[in-house]
């Protein structure tokens, strides 16, 4: 494979919702059935990966009325949309624009963001993806990303996506608080892993060194305002579960401002920083698959 996939961290929890080998060989028929024809290939990869999708979501479904766990059905949809992408981004790679000698410009890595960074996902969710480069897009790096967003959305998927030089995600993160928050979750997919590791290497020297009190003073601003739209009391008939006082967002804001001042990955390395004792993070831990239950 032209650019060194490798395979994403597994959940710890996750059971496989679909055969990523079998859907490449049956993508590989489809391949060799519409050989030279493109556009009818494309649509064909659509169709097949949509059917995909829709069965594993069916899977998820029974699962979760079988075990009644919110957080391990968002982590098994988000490996469902890791692998689906991943098989997509190999096909690519290796079927529309086949490996060749690349230039050091042309090396990629494709980072998920967001709350699919976190590795959580509702179903139904965006799926945020960064496009990261070493130096600015080139032709065939826009090929690359052209084919894979427009093969998610004839899925019919939700995709948000950017595509950055490192200096660029370090400069608007600096600028832009929402943007610093993305990449603080992001999530290395496949690619070339060395960018990935300059960017939060970077990310964490550049950007959040010395600056926790203006990130903390901006998540607090931003729960007030949340709040005050979504509804000041915990107590609604109609609670906003994501939104809502002392919902998902809140849960979320409490990481976020952890993992910056702590600068851990996982929210287990809280535990070891002493922000948690055991006893507090399973108490948070069974909060949060509450609310991912009822989400």
């Amino acid at each position: 494979m032209m650019l060194d996939a490798q395979k994403a961290a597994p959940k710890s929890d996750a059971a496989s919702l679909i055969d990523p080998v079998a859907v490449a060989a049956d993508l590989a028929e489809l391949a060799a059935t519409y050989a030279g024809r493109e556009r009818e290939l494309r649509a064909a990869v659509a169709q097949r990966l949509k059917a995909t999708l829709n069965e594993a979501r069916a899977r998820a479904e029974a699962l979760l009325l079988k075990d009644r766990h919110g957080r391990r059905c968002a982590e098994r949809l988000c490996q469902m949309h890791d692998d689906i992408i991943r098989v997509l981004f190999d096909f690519t790679g290796t079927v529309l624009y086949p490996p060749r000698v690349l230039s050091e410009a042309e090396r990629m890595a494709v980072v998920a963001t967001g709350g699919y960074g976190r590795g959580l996902l509702a179903p139904g969710s965006d799926i945020d993806l960064l496009f990261l480069l070493p130096y600015k897009q080139t032709a065939w790096g826009e090929s690359v990303a052209e084919a894979l967003l427009y093969c998610l959305w004839d899925m019919g998927l939700k995709v948000g996506h950017a595509t950055r030089s490192v200096n660029d995600c370090i400069r608007q993160a600096k600028a832009d608080m929402t943007i610093r928050t993305a990449l603080l979750e992001s999530r290395y997919l496949f690619g070339e892993k060395k960018l990935f590791d300059e960017l939060t290497q970077r990310f964490d020297k550049e950007v959040a060194q010395g600056t926790a009190p203006e990130f903390v003073a901006a998540k607090l601003a931003e729960r007030e305002e949340r709040h005050r739209c979504a509804g000041q009391s915990r107590y609604l008939v109609e609670p906003n579960v994501k939104d809502g006082k002392g919902g998902l967002r809140d849960l979320h804001t409490l990481f976020w401002i952890a993992k910056y001042v702590y600068r851990v990955r996982e929210p287990e390395g809280l535990i070891a920083r002493g922000v948690f004792d055991r006893d507090e993070y399973r108490m948070f831990r069974r909060c949060e698959d509450f609310l991912w239950s009822v989400r």
